[in-house]
């Protein structure tokens, strides 16, 4: 794993490339004529291209190749799953290992913030459609992007009093500091989006808006229905990490904690407690490590800081009367195994639902009240949705490839409309 450098709960956990390291990084891409990199990122942020770009000094170049693919870019530099995507098709994996694609990707980003390099701009003519977009997430701000630089009209709306959804409330800021998802944010304002927040949207007020997209993600705890649920100190991730990230007053980490999950969110919730002082920190996932969705160098990371990582187990039940006090686990191969955990807080990482979307519109849910869209990603009528609320929770790259789709079809509904 990378350099750790992590001093705090706020301090950024990996170092990102200094100028030297990252000319010797690009200089070992192969300069692939039908690179696999870049078909291997969702949001096609054609990563062989800004490669190439940093490998001759041409850094604007890069950062603006990533800008315009990904307005997103900086965020995702840091919680793609790249060994999964473009770096798992880079052609140097045939040879000793691939380009550390994430990491350039950061650095472009770095250098474009800090030379306050202008790498979007949307057209000074504005077409007649106004547009709303319900959330502030991802896919969400992708989309408001991808409308604005088509010339259109955009408001975002969002409950929250700060934009990004899961990126601002959803992940540990030593893995994605909350300033670069803000400077990721200023690039969308930039194109002259506008953001209205603390703002719990009905109906009435999408009604003079040509196209509206719904991108509010899943923000409805899923937790399991045992023995003890509902004890002082029962957490779901969301609410956890939302807590620790805006400094909800009284919130309490806990000092014996204990993160039920396999993914990246168990691993944030884990390290978010280590680094806000809990004692003893506790990972437990029901299937092997192997089968576990999370990135193996999170789960590193996590070893690192002293957190312990048990397999094979499931929460039977919470302990304790009226605050919980530890946590009973049976096995989840081995039928007859148990354990009894001595805890104070439990955090359930092991996903959440979509909230109820018929205050906004009249649109069709699934089972677990998940949109329901069409392959153009259209919901009914005028709206649209993507992301989170429709594929079930994915990656924020997903998002963004998905934002990104959702608003050609926003574009060709309203030009078959006329709305011009």
């Amino acid at each position: 794993m990378s350099k750790v450098v992590k001093a705090n709960y706020t301090a950024e956990a990996v170092a990102g490339f200094t100028h030297r390291t990252a000319l010797e990084e690009a200089a070992r891409c192969l300069l692939c004529h039908d690179a696999p990199c870049s078909q291997g990122c969702p949001a096609g942020t054609d990563p062989a291209r800004f490669i190439r770009s940093i490998r001759f000094r041409n850094v604007k170049g890069a950062a603006e190749t990533i800008r315009e693919n990904n307005v997103l870019g900086g965020s995702c530099a840091r919680v793609c799953p790249y060994d999964r995507l473009c770096e798992e098709a880079c052609s140097r994996c045939g040879i000793d290992k691939p380009i550390q694609i994430g990491k350039l990707q950061r650095y472009a980003i770095e250098q474009e913030e800090i030379f306050g390099m202008k790498t979007l701009e949307a057209p000074a003519e504005k077409k007649a459609g106004k547009i709303a977009c319900v959330g502030a997430g991802p896919a969400s701000l992708a989309c408001a992007a991808e409308l604005a630089k088509a010339g259109y009209v955009v408001t975002v709306f969002e409950r929250e009093a700060k934009a990004g959804g899961v990126l601002t409330y959803g992940i540990v800021p030593s893995r994605l500091p909350q300033e670069v998802v803000d400077h990721d944010i200023d690039q969308v304002k930039g194109l002259g989006v506008e953001f209205v927040f603390n703002k719990e949207v009905k109906a009435a007020d999408l009604e003079d808006y040509d196209a509206v997209f719904i991108g509010t993600g899943l923000w409805k705890d899923n937790l399991p229905e045992i023995e003890g649920i509902d004890k002082k100190g029962v957490y779901a991730a969301v609410d956890y990490l939302k807590a620790a990230r805006s400094g909800q007053a009284g919130f309490d980490a806990g000092k014996r904690v204990v993160v039920v999950g396999g993914g990246d969110v168990t691993t944030d919730c884990a390290v978010t407690a280590k680094l806000l002082g809990a004692e003893d920190v506790k990972i437990v996932y029901r299937r092997t490590i192997e089968e576990a969705p999370g990135n193996i160098e999170e789960f590193h990371y996590a070893l690192s800081l002293g957190i312990g990582v048990t397999t094979g187990m499931a929460p039977e039940a919470i302990l304790g009367d009226d605050a919980m006090t530890g946590v009973l686990f049976k096995g989840f191969y081995d039928k007859d195994a148990e354990m009894k955990v001595s805890a104070d807080t439990i955090v359930f990482a092991t996903g959440q639902k979509a909230e109820d979307m018929s205050a906004i519109a009249d649109v069709k849910l699934d089972d677990r009240k998940g949109l329901i869209v069409a392959e153009d990603g259209k919901a009914g009528g005028k709206f649209f949705a993507a992301g989170d609320i429709v594929n079930g929770g994915k990656t924020v790259v997903e998002a963004v490839a998905e934002g990104k789709e959702a608003a050609a079809s926003m574009i060709a509904y309203l030009e078959e409309k006329g709305v011009k």
